[in-house]
């Protein structure tokens, strides 16, 4: 009987469609998907169905599925290919952060907001008005934490507006999603949050809208 202590065999390695998606993988994602709604490849219930499947599938390989019938970033008319680990983009805007400890924040009239907003409250209030905003990107995206605090998110009308979060003896709550009346080519805001405490709320504001969404995002696209 052999005693001798054989060495472990190395566990295999993940493949890289199995491995668990990052941020990075599905911005790009959702960035491929806006371009393939702005140019009619998808409709906007297409969209809309992919894009809350985006932030439900965990690996790489299912958020390439989303993509696999459109064109490459860029206009390239070629599959769809994960690339190595993701490294940081030197050109990329960083994500602005807005912060209220025990205060109060807004961003509000004609501001541009970036593709990532980071919002912040520790026991006190944020206010992020969206309905007078230049958008110079299809896909918005806003974090937000509450902790004993409270965070409102105003959108206009007819734009797309998607919700993922959760609360602890807080409440998180989205409303106005899957509306009928959003424009089919309008930006998408999505807001993902948690609150522990503390109150998180995204609404479309009445009476407010954006005009001439589909024509100025095909304008930006061609130029």
């Amino acid at each position: 009987m052999d005693l001798e202590k054989q060495p472990a065999a190395p566990a295999a390695a993940a493949s890289p469609a199995e491995l668990r998606a990052s941020d990075a993988d599905r911005d790009r994602i959702a960035q491929i998907l806006g371009d393939a709604l702005a140019e009619g490849r998808l409709t906007s219930d297409e969209h809309s169905e992919r894009l809350d499947s985006l932030y439900a599938f965990k690996t790489v390989g299912e958020l390439e599925g989303l993509v696999r019938d459109l064109p490459a970033p860029g206009g390239a008319h070629a599959p769809f290919a994960h690339p190595g680990p993701a490294a940081p983009a030197g050109g990329a805007a960083p994500a602005e952060t807005i912060v209220a400890v025990c205060s109060s924040s807004a961003r509000k009239g004609r501001w541009r907001p970036g593709a990532h907003t980071r919002a912040i409250s520790v026991m006190g209030d944020i206010n992020i008005d969206l309905t007078e905003a230049v958008f110079e990107q299809q896909i918005t995206q806003i974090n937000v934490t509450s902790v004993l605090g409270n965070v409102e998110v105003l959108v206009p009308e007819n734009v797309t507006l998607r919700g993922y979060g959760s609360g602890v003896l807080g409440n998180f709550e989205v409303r106005g999603e899957g509306r009928g009346e959003t424009d089919p080519q309008a930006p998408v805001v999505i807001v993902r949050g948690f609150a522990l405490l503390g109150n998180i709320e995204a609404r479309p504001k009445p009476g407010a809208r954006l005009v001439d969404l589909a024509r100025k995002l095909r304008k930006r696209q061609d130029g």
